[in-house]
């Protein structure tokens, strides 16, 4: 049994998404939870970003991106920190005190973060406070492309079918206008990435995001 079937086996899932930044929570594992609310008969979702680079511009951006992933969720919760933006290391105990406050506020059955060898700072502290943070719950780290090229081995896959790609693509592309002029930050990087997984994981859709599991109990 995939561990996607584990999840929808669920009456009622509750979904913790953190984000180191605008938009990485979509990169990463957009099309995971647009799949999840397709699929589960309801989701509760908890959706986090810790760093908007105190712009408005970014946090209305990220606002609306979260409410499109999010349409059609049973209950949805969308916060946006100010925490500063690649300073994450040197703010550690501000960012540690909100992850005890999210402790008691939330009760998670999966929780989506950000991979703990990414070669951002800011990722790489979020991912261990989630750890250190939620100790009982299933984490599964996502990834996101970047010039430091730090993709890896991953060991979860989540097959998407193509609408959900595009409708993933399109959002994000949509939403963060503010990012178009970033190299970085296009359509065919988003879906070349998404093709890669579902390569490697013989997708029978083609498409698929990856996840590193490091620990799960069935």
């Amino acid at each position: 049994m995939h561990t996607l079937d584990l999840i929808n086996s669920k009456d009622e899932l509750s979904v913790l998404c953190l984000g180191a930044h605008a938009d990485d929570i979509e990169i990463g594992c957009g099309g995971t939870v647009l799949r999840l609310i397709g699929e589960c008969a309801a989701v509760n979702a908890h959706w986090i970003i810790l760093s908007n680079s105190s712009n408005e511009r970014r946090e209305a951006e990220a606002r609306r991106s979260a409410e499109a992933f999010l349409e059609g969720a049973k209950s949805k919760t969308v916060v946006v920190k100010q925490f500063r933006d690649g300073f994450f290391p040197y703010s550690g105990p501000v960012v540690k005190e909100y992850f005890e406050e999210l402790k008691g506020l939330v009760r998670p059955d999966v929780i989506f973060t950000h991979y703990r060898n990414d070669l951002h700072q800011d990722h790489r502290l979020v991912s261990s406070l989630t750890w250190n943070t939620f100790r009982d719950h299933l984490v599964l780290e996502y990834e996101v492309p970047k010039y430091d090229g730090d993709l890896g081995s991953p060991n979860l896959f989540a097959t998407l079918d193509e609408a959900t790609c595009r409708r993933k693509i399109d959002t994000i592309l949509r939403c963060f206008e503010s990012q178009r002029s970033k190299h970085w930050f296009a359509g065919d990087v988003f879906e070349s990435t998404l093709r890669l997984r579902g390569l490697e994981c013989n997708s029978p859709t083609r498409f698929a995001e990856a996840f590193y599991a490091h620990k799960a109990v069935v």
